[in-house]
């Protein structure tokens, strides 16, 4: 069981990124998928969530309007797409996933996830 995390880059204010989240060793479909993300010297923090029961996603208020979390079961792959990046958007980004249902009031607790990605680095700067 293997997540992995891709797609962090430089990008200057304003910018796209797409990250994506692979799995390997079991289907991505049957789980509640998040990213998360750590800034130097803060908390690890939920940023999106999708869940397996019916597709539903969850944004935090930060990035609301801006990310867009999508699955692709074909690619057994989770991306995030983020727009409009700021600078407060810098941070390592982690995907992680957690087989079947998902209470909507801990989507954003790292502790309901059994399964994390290594960080990938989303630096926005000018």
């Amino acid at each position: 069981v293997q997540l992995q995390a891709s797609g962090g880059g430089l990008v200057q204010p304003g910018g796209s990124l797409r990250l994506s989240c692979l799995a390997s060793g079991f289907s991505l479909e049957h789980y509640a998928v998040a990213w998360f993300r750590q800034a130097p010297g803060k908390e690890r923090e939920g940023v999106s969530c999708i869940v397996s029961r019916d597709g539903s996603t969850y944004y935090s208020d930060s990035v609301k309007g801006r990310f867009t979390i999508s699955r692709d079961n074909a690619k057994n792959t989770v991306y995030l797409q983020m727009n409009s990046l700021k600078p407060e958007d810098t941070a390592d980004y982690y995907c992680a996933a957690r087989r079947g249902s998902l209470s909507v009031s801990v989507i954003f607790h790292t502790a309901s996830y059994y399964d994390w990605g290594q960080g990938t680095l989303v630096t926005v700067s000018s």
